[in-house]
């Protein structure tokens, strides 16, 4: 949490005013203001509010580029040429413009998120959790989200095709919307779209955060399956979560994850030599794949085998034990064959 209290989050109880600009919207300002909302008013109406159907709320939200609107304000981000994060002002456009500590220049967003971002996810975390665990969150979703954001809004690397910036960017309307519509309608077009934009920023946010805390909680889970392992090369286990990550994050030597799924058989799952990349550390025995059912068990000794990926990267059987012993099957007709290659 920054030194000073945030405006609006020390007093829940005023109407906090925060305005961005005008015209033309990015991704920065947009999940700016979803940051905002979920942080002072996370029960209020985040697209109503922008199109100016709620009357009563505790955040009142402007787009403007009228000098007296900016002065007037509680939060200003975006426009106004001021960082003053005490006062609420969080622009970055100037020429001493805010940086993070590795030099990468800060969005609207990026300063938003550092001081509200916790906040936000405090709100939006459906269960219990401990102030570790919300800073963890705060700090996946930065690097993951946030410092791309802030590089892209200040041009210092894309965020790519098919970004949650393009798809902000779609929101918008096309450039002769007032030529073929005229002013007025085109203006409302360009509210409509930000309001678009907010809700499918506010839904990836939302996503997010759940998915951090869920993955936060697999690492744990990962980690006390490992130490309780007792060959390191197999990981079992319970219920079916991501290991990957994990997997390369900790350098665990682990092969083969065997895991069930939603069907009711267990499967048995390659782990690959990088993480993301194709491959197998380990492939499954060659006389095993694209063979399921009756010709997989006679092949591979196991008979509850279901069946062997023809990519030999994933099997399945029945039940826990017989997946487990198709990852055990499958390291020993490997170290076989690795000794007879010697």
């Amino acid at each position: 949490m920054p030194e000073h209290t945030p405006i609006g989050l020390g007093h829940k109880a005023t109407t906090t005013t925060a305005l961005t600009h005008s015209g033309n919207f990015h991704l920065d300002e947009t999940l700016g203001y979803v940051v905002l909302h979920y942080a002072l008013t996370p029960m209020g109406d985040l697209r109503a509010r922008i199109l100016g159907d709620v009357p009563d709320d505790c955040l009142k939200f402007q787009r403007s580029r009228d000098p007296e609107k900016i002065q007037a304000a509680d939060i200003v981000f975006d426009v106004g040429g001021i960082y003053d994060p005490p006062k609420g002002r969080y622009d970055h456009h100037m020429k001493n413009k805010p940086l993070r500590e590795d030099g990468t220049p800060y969005s609207a967003a990026g300063l938003l998120w550092k001081d509200y971002g916790k906040a936000a996810i405090r709100n939006l975390v459906r269960t219990q959790v401990d102030d570790a665990t919300i800073a963890a969150i705060w700090q996946s979703i930065d690097k993951s989200l946030v410092i791309p954001i802030d590089q892209d809004d200040n041009g210092v690397a894309k965020m790519g095709r098919l970004s949650l910036a393009d798809i902000v960017s779609a929101c918008s309307p096309p450039w002769d919307t007032a030529e073929l519509h005229g002013p007025e309608e085109a203006k409302r077009r360009e509210t409509l779209g930000f309001a678009n934009a907010a809700t499918a920023v506010a839904s990836h946010l939302v996503n997010t955060v759940d998915r951090v805390r869920a993955s936060l909680k697999a690492t744990d889970r990962v980690l006390a399956a490992y130490e309780n392992a007792e060959d390191k090369r197999i990981l079992v286990m319970d219920t079916g979560m991501p290991t990957e990550k994990v997997i390369f994050e900790h350098d665990l030597p682990v092969i083969y994850v065997v895991s069930p799924t939603g069907s009711g058989q267990w499967n048995v799952k390659a782990i690959p030599p990088e993480r993301g990349a194709f491959g197998q550390r380990i492939s499954l025995p060659e006389a095993w794949g694209g063979l399921d059912g009756k010709a997989l068990a006679e092949v591979s000794g196991i008979p509850d085998a279901i069946f062997a990926h023809p990519a030999r990267f994933i099997c399945g059987a029945a039940s826990r034990e017989g997946a487990l012993a198709m990852a055990r099957r499958a390291l020993e007709i490997d170290a076989a064959l690795k000794s007879q290659q010697n």
